[in-house]
């Protein structure tokens, strides 16, 4: 099993940028797919973004496709998330996820979820 550790949430202001990033621990890194995810308030979870476990592929949410950027750094155990044009509606906890099973980053399921980090985009 694998344990996910989110950090580098934060307030910032429209248009700004924010980097997260998500620490494994546990089993072999390169064995997961990884992803992530955000749950603004009042709504439910949705998806933003996976990458394979090579780190050659990547998928993304059409709301962020352009201004989000995915990437992992297997030597390290640790997936980022580049967020830049920051908008208010992407305010949310966000959430790293991993999945050993799928084959495919699109079919990329939440198997294991780290407890999440807040980003606040003001107007």
């Amino acid at each position: 099993q694998v344990q996910l550790v989110e950090s580098g949430g934060g307030l910032v202001q429209a248009g700004g940028s924010l980097r997260l990033s998500c620490a494994a621990s546990g089993r072999t890194f390169r064995m997961y797919i990884m992803g992530w995810f955000r749950q603004a308030p009042g709504k439910e979870r949705e998806f933003v973004a996976t990458i394979s476990r090579g780190g050659g592929s990547t998928y993304y949410a059409d709301s962020v496709k352009g201004r989000f950027t995915i990437s992992r750094d297997n030597a390290k155990n640790t997936v980022y998330l580049q967020m830049n044009s920051l908008k208010p509606e992407d305010t949310a906890v966000y959430y790293c996820a991993a999945d050993d099973v799928a084959t495919t980053p699109a079919w990329m399921a939440e198997r294991y979820r780290g407890k999440g980090t807040l980003v606040t985009v003001s107007s």
